[in-house]
């Protein structure tokens, strides 16, 4: 009875594992020790100013600010390499294609300016992927890394000049989502700057003193960016 229950079972359950395979897109897609994809996405970019009280010969008080968020551009390539079962290092080496609109307001006498500055960015994000176990096509993940980014874009003799370049540290999650013949990644990343990014040194406006009281307002400006991505691996 025993034999005969073995001789059945048998079949059944080599035929239960071919159509569990068939039920799991890309079954073996996690194994490979490293795979390439690429990306676009979305992201809007933010500038945050600490101000110094400096206050001008002419009684004037500056307050920088950013009132609204631009949305930007964001393609990027992807090497993924595989570390374990759980963790994985990524390298998406991209460009970030991105502007910010700053407000200036004198406290004193209710004066405005403007300033649009526009950004291209080259940027090496380096982030370490932890992922849960996979259930069936889904299988959510958490990142955290480094973003160098450098600016490209050409220089104007404007109110305010940002440093060329700039480091994030940045966190997110997101989920891989197993198709018959890719995997769909849809990602949400947080981008901090760890640098103080305003031009101190503006020998540009030589000439122009009076536009270096904007500059002169301000201790230090951070960056920071949200992005959206949507992978292909």
């Amino acid at each position: 009875m025993v034999m005969v229950c073995l001789f059945v079972a048998s079949p059944l359950s080599s035929y239960g594992a071919r159509l569990n395979d068939k039920l799991l897109n890309r079954p073996y897609a996690d194994n490979r020790a490293w795979h390439l994809g690429f990306g676009f996405g979305v992201h809007a970019q933010s500038l945050g100013f600490t101000h110094n009280g400096f206050v001008t010969e002419g009684g004037e008080t500056w307050f920088m600010e950013q009132p609204a968020y631009s949305p930007g551009f964001c393609v990027n390539g992807l090497i993924d390499f595989r570390l374990s079962t759980y963790f994985n290092v990524r390298i998406s080496p991209g460009m970030y294609f991105g502007n910010r609109d700053i407000r200036m307001i004198d406290t004193t006498f209710g004066n405005e300016e403007r300033q649009n500055i526009k950004s291209t960015f080259v940027v090496l994000p380096v982030d370490l992927k932890c992922s849960s176990l996979r259930y069936r096509n889904v299988r959510p993940y958490a990142t955290v890394g480094v973003l160098p980014a450098f600016d490209v874009s050409k220089r104007r003799a404007d109110f305010f000049q940002l440093n060329t370049a700039d480091l994030y540290l940045t966190f997110g999650f997101g989920c891989d989502f197993y198709l018959p013949f890719f995997k769909f990644i849809p990602e949400l990343k947080f981008c901090l700057g760890l640098t103080d990014v305003l031009r101190h040194d503006r020998p540009d406006l030589a000439d122009n003193p009076e536009a270096l009281k904007f500059t002169q307002s301000l201790s230090k400006a951070k960056s920071s960016m949200v992005v959206l991505t949507f992978y292909f691996e």
